[in-house]
């Protein structure tokens, strides 16, 4: 039988307790929270919980919120000077690289759009759900936690009047403009959703960087649009961390293709995106903690603290690697 909701079952005894006193002494009772469910049980049995996503009860604008009339009202040159100013205040809690938050702005534009794929349209910058899990804590996304609290003097200001999807979007705009690089524009209107999405298929991995996903000669399994778990397309280090460059072109060939781009669209993506900014990689990477999700409460939603050195600005760690792409790097050249 169909149902839109999952028990909360208790766990069961231990070997060490069955057959045991059924009034608890001394060993400590389980949570009656904790435990599985009928999703468990009968993992087959056909899902109702996406006929109730994002339900209006759960909206905190209100049923009769009208974003595209609200975003409509704002004045977008005053809101891009905000951001500007944002982005060339360095904060002393996550120091900004060589003085600007531009390429990490960049980075968390592109990567809230580049979970799109072609194959069942899911992913993508549409609802802003970077903001939840499991995108919040993707490796690939490390630190992008901070580029959003940066933003939020910004949200706070304009409130309803610019959506969060919206909002990262159009900062990624204000970063490349900010550097010297022209943009075709901005077009708002992406409606902000409000809870995770749990009926996207990312994977069959249940580990981060699990590859699982592939059979025969390197096929890649639809819908998926990257290589492994948690990353947005490729792994930067070669298929596997194999430094393979032909195997590399292979699997970014296909998985942008998967995101509906063409191979000179690819490259100039790649490389474009890459005039900008560094990686971090100033120290080991088991001197970095959980996620966001796992994270504890103390942390008020961030993720990855750094027990390296300060754990910011120089002694930065995101993907291990420690390059600077270019010697302009908050500047649109080819230097």
């Amino acid at each position: 039988m169909s149902e839109n909701h999952d028990a909360i079952v208790t766990d069961p005894k231990t070997e060490g307790e069955a057959g045991g006193c059924p009034v608890a002494h001394t060993a400590r009772a389980p949570h009656p929270t904790q435990g599985g469910g009928n999703r468990q049980w009968w993992p087959e049995r056909l899902n109702l919980k996406i006929l109730a996503k994002n339900q209006p009860v759960a909206n905190p604008m209100g049923e009769d919120f009208d974003y595209a009339k609200a975003f409509e009202s704002l004045d977008l040159a005053a809101v891009k000077r905000d951001i500007q100013e944002v982005l060339t205040t360095s904060q002393d809690w996550w120091p900004a690289d060589f003085g600007h938050y531009g390429p990490l702005m960049i980075r968390m534009a592109w990567h809230s759009a580049g979970t799109y794929r072609i194959s069942d349209g899911r992913g993508g910058a549409g609802s802003g759900q970077q903001r939840f899990a499991p995108l919040n804590s993707w490796p690939d996304n490390g630190n992008l936690d901070k580029a959003r609290r940066l933003l939020w003097p910004v949200k706070k200001k304009y409130g309803k009047n610019i959506s969060w999807a919206d909002l990262l979007i159009l900062t990624g705009n204000v970063a490349l403009e900010s550097m010297g690089a022209k943009t075709f524009g901005f077009a708002g209107g992406r409606v902000d959703a409000w809870e995770p999405e749990d009926d996207v298929y990312w994977g069959p991995e249940t580990t981060w960087l699990g590859d699982e996903r592939y059979t025969g000669d390197r096929e890649l399994e639809e819908p998926l649009g990257a290589v492994q778990m948690g990353l947005i397309y490729v792994n930067p280090e070669g298929p596997n961390g194999n430094p393979d460059p032909l195997a590399s072109a292979r699997d970014i060939r296909e998985t942008f293709r998967r995101m509906a781009m063409n191979d000179e669209e690819t490259v100039a993506l790649i490389a474009g995106g890459h005039t900008f900014g560094k990686t971090h990689g100033a120290g080991p990477a088991d001197a970095v903690g959980a996620d966001p999700e796992a994270a504890g409460f103390e942390e008020q939603g961030l993720g990855w603290k750094n027990s390296y050195g300060t754990g910011k600005g120089a002694d930065a760690i995101t993907s291990g690697l420690e390059v600077t792409w270019t010697s302009t790097p908050t500047k649109w050249s080819m230097g």
